[in-house]
């Protein structure tokens, strides 16, 4: 079972796609957040999911404070699940949720056509998905970023480090088990 952590719509389920995504662990999910917030990254962001899966780290953000949340998913029962999950977190958080949007896109096409700027952006992008893909998608990003935006990448442990554009500065990322945790600055 997959929930909302903590924030306004703490200990909320959410559904998980039959197939076709790998949710965040609960585990990773915790101490990503707890860095975020340590960064002071989400009260008041604009956040954008992409790879969204069931919105679990959208969702998780929204409960946490940030001012509106965009979830990309291109696979439709996923985006139908994490429809469902916007609405079951939004209903929780009731007066205090923020705009959720979820989109129905792959990555590559919604980050050509949406303008921005974003404050942080999730990016937890299937395994099979290549690091040139990854690499391109971070290439993207980088005119829609708000200045001192951050971005995360969660990627398989044994997958290298993601190819950062020169617009982006890393920083320490974190490792949990079989996940690392990439995090650069715009």
């Amino acid at each position: 079972m997959t929930r909302i952590i903590a924030g306004a719509a703490g200990r909320v389920s959410l559904a998980v796609p039959k197939a076709g995504t790998r949710p965040t662990s609960d585990r990773v999910r915790e101490a990503l957040f707890s860095a975020l917030e340590a960064r002071d990254a989400l009260d008041g962001a604009r956040v954008l999911d992409l790879y969204a899966g069931s919105g679990a780290l959208g969702l998780e953000a929204a409960s946490r404070g940030a001012a509106a949340v965009t979830l990309v998913e291109r696979n439709a029962s996923a985006v139908r699940v994490a429809k469902a999950n916007a609405a079951l977190v939004t209903q929780a958080m009731r007066a205090d949720a923020p705009p959720v949007s979820v989109v129905q896109s792959p990555v590559a096409s919604f980050l050509a056509s949406v303008t921005g700027p974003f404050d942080l952006v999730l990016s937890d992008p299937p395994y099979e998905v290549s690091d040139a893909e990854v690499a391109a998608d971070l290439e993207a990003l980088v005119p829609l970023l708000a200045p001192e935006a951050l971005v995360v990448v969660e990627r398989s442990s044994r997958s290298p480090e993601p190819v950062w554009p020169t617009a982006l500065t890393p920083l320490k990322p974190k490792k949990y088990g079989e996940t690392t945790v990439w995090f650069a600055k715009a």
